[in-house]
C-alpha cells in the first residue's frame, strides 16, 4: 500500500470579489502517494494552481483540512511548521518573475540556506556550485544576474533553488510553459531524473496533456474548482469517463489527424459559468451534451466507478 504524503479533505478556498465569494476551490478532496506524481488538468482558471497554493499553506483553506504525514497542516506546532515548509517547495510558471532581479544567481539559491541550515559560507558556496551543475549548469553562472540568463536557465535556477532545501515534495507550477519548445523536453527530463535520483514527489499542474501523460503517475481533471475524474495516467487517457474529461481529451492534437477523429471529436457549448455565480448542481451541466434535469438540481459526488477510477458524474453512476 503506497504511503500517502498529502490528504486534502473536502478542502475549499473562496476569495471575496466585492458582495460575491469566488469558489476557487470548491470541496477537494484527494490524496498525493509518496514518490508519485501526481497531474492536476484543466482549463485555465478552474483552480489547479489555487489548489497547489493551498495544500502548501501559500493560501489559508476557507474550509477544509490538509494533512501532511497524518498530521493536520493548520495545527503544526512552529518547529513543525519550519520543518514542512523547508520539505515542500514550488515551482513557479514564470522563471524570471520568480527571481528577485536584484540578486545574483547565488543569493537566489543561498537565502533559503541562511535560514534553515547553519552552513558557513563556503559550505553554501559549495552547495550552490554543486546544485547549478546538478540542474546542468555550471559553477560561473553563480554570479549572474536574472537578465543575464536564457528562460531556460532561469527555470533551472529555479528548481536549483527549491533543491538547497532538500525538500521531498515539490509542486510544478507549469514548469515549461514560458519556455521555448527547444528546451521544454530538457526541464520535464531534468525533473525526472531529480524525482529518480532523490525520491521526489511532485504535483504537477499543466495544460500539456501530451506531457501530462509522460510523466505522471495519476492524474485528476479539475473543473470550475471541483476535481471531476482522477485515476491512473494510462487508465484515464485510455476511457475517460466524465464527459469534460472526454472533451478536453479530445482536444489534444494528433500527429495524422483523419476524419474519423474530427467526427469523434467532443465540442462544448456554451461558457464556462461565473465562479462568483456557480448554478446549482453540477458545474459542469451548463455545457453538458448528456445533463439530465437531476445533474441541475443536485452535486455528484466523487465515487469509484472503477478501480482506482473516481468520477463526479451522476450519468456515469446511473
Amino acid at each position: 500500500m503506497a504511503e500517502v504524503l498529502f490528504q486534502a479533505e473536502s478542502l475549499k478556498r473562496y476569495f471575496k470579489s466585492g458582495k460575491t465569494s469566488v469558489k476557487a476551490l470548491d470541496g477537494v478532496s484527494f490524496q498525493i502517494y509518496r514518490g508519485e506524481t501526481l497531474s492536476l488538468v484543466g482549463e485555465s482558471g478552474c483552480g489547479k494552481t489555487t489548489c497547489a497554493r493551498t495544500i502548501l499553506g501559500i493560501y489559508e483553506p476557507t474550509d477544509g483540512s490538509v494533512l501532511w504525514d497524518g498530521k493536520e497542516v493548520s495545527a503544526l506546532s512552529r518547529k513543525e511548521r519550519t520543518a514542512f515548509r523547508r520539505e515542500n517547495q514550488m515551482i513557479f510558471q514564470d522563471p524570471y518573475a520568480c527571481l528577485d532581479p536584484r540578486m545574483t544567481v547565488a543569493m537566489s539559491i543561498e537565502e533559503g540556506m541562511r535560514r534553515h541550515f547553519s552552513y558557513s559560507m563556503a559550505e553554501r558556496r559549495s552547495k550552490t556550485e554543486e546544485l547549478l551543475e546538478t540542474v546542468g549548469l555550471t559553477a560561473e553562472f553563480a554570479s549572474r544576474f536574472p537578465h543575464e540568463l536564457s528562460g531556460g536557465q532561469r527555470q533551472r535556477v529555479g528548481i536549483a533553488r527549491a533543491l538547497a532545501l532538500e525538500p521531498r515534495f515539490l509542486a510544478c507550477d507549469e514548469p515549461i510553459a514560458a519556455l521555448d519548445v527547444s528546451i521544454q523536453a530538457q526541464i520535464i527530463n531534468l525533473l525526472m531524473r531529480l524525482q529518480k535520483e532523490r525520491g521526489l514527489t511532485y504535483l504537477m499542474i499543466s495544460h500539456d496533456l501530451t506531457m501530462v501523460r509522460h510523466i505522471s503517475d495519476r492524474v485528476a481533471v479539475m473543473y470550475l474548482g471541483s476535481i471531476v475524474e482522477i485515476a491512473d495516467t494510462e487508465a484515464l487517457y485510455e476511457k475517460p469517463l466524465h464527459p469534460y474529461t472526454q472533451a478536453l481529451f479530445s482536444a489534444i492534437p494528433k500527429a495524422e489527424p483523419d476524419s474519423d477523429w474530427l467526427k469523434e471529436r467532443l465540442q462544448l457549448t456554451g461558457e464556462i459559468p461565473d465562479p462568483g455565480h456557480v448554478p446549482p448542481g453540477c458545474n459542469f451541466a451548463p455545457r453538458c451534451p448528456y445533463a439530465s434535469e437531476r445533474c441541475r438540481q443536485a452535486a455528484p459526488p466523487l465515487t469509484e466507478q472503477e478501480q482506482g477510477h473516481f468520477v463526479a458524474c451522476w450519468e456515469t453512476q446511473a
